[in-house]
């Protein structure tokens, strides 16, 4: 499967979190925009950082109508401890089936262990990726203000095309 680009549907994919709850992405979004983060996890200082970052921002995606979600392929144990150690109050999906995540998304993949590379998607309410940041290590990260700031900008194209067209009327 090619890189997943702007205006492809993003694949669906399960997530178990801690608990046993379940999640299936980008259904639990139902008309919000979303960011997914892939992670590899809490061996990771920059991924780390990275996930601290989103939670810091957790009150202006709230307000912005966006969703986070991340997954992981460590272990639940693993994943607990991070969301406790950092506060991380988003779903966190752990023990993720690297290889078949790579697959659906061709996201890459570190091998020993097997660990997603850190890919950041945004989402927009209908399922489909706005944008994609793919990465072979721990730069290049996708990062919250860029996330809010294109689904800002996004409203406010819409809302200027939808007065043109009342106006046009």
């Amino acid at each position: 499967m090619p890189l997943l680009r702007a205006g492809d549907a993003f694949p669906t994919l399960e997530l178990t979190q801690v608990g046993g709850e379940r999640l299936e992405i980008p259904a639990a979004y139902a008309g919000r925009y979303g960011v997914v983060l892939f992670s590899r996890g809490a061996n990771c200082r920059s991924c780390v950082e990275q996930l601290r970052a989103f939670q810091r921002s957790t009150s202006k995606f709230a307000d912005a109508g966006i969703t986070v979600v991340v997954l992981t392929a460590d272990d639940e144990a693993v994943v607990e401890e991070l969301a406790t150690k950092y506060g991380l109050t988003y779903p966190i999906g752990h023990s993720a089936d690297v290889e078949e995540i790579a697959s659906a998304t061709d996201a890459f993949v570190s091998l020993d262990p097997p660990q997603l590379q850190t890919t950041g998607f945004i989402l927009d309410p209908a399922g489909e990726v706005l944008i994609s940041v793919y990465s072979c290590g721990a730069l290049g990260q996708l990062i919250p203000d860029d996330a809010l700031e294109l689904v800002r900008d996004i409203r406010k194209r819409e809302s200027v095309d939808a007065e043109e067209r009342e106006k046009d009327r």
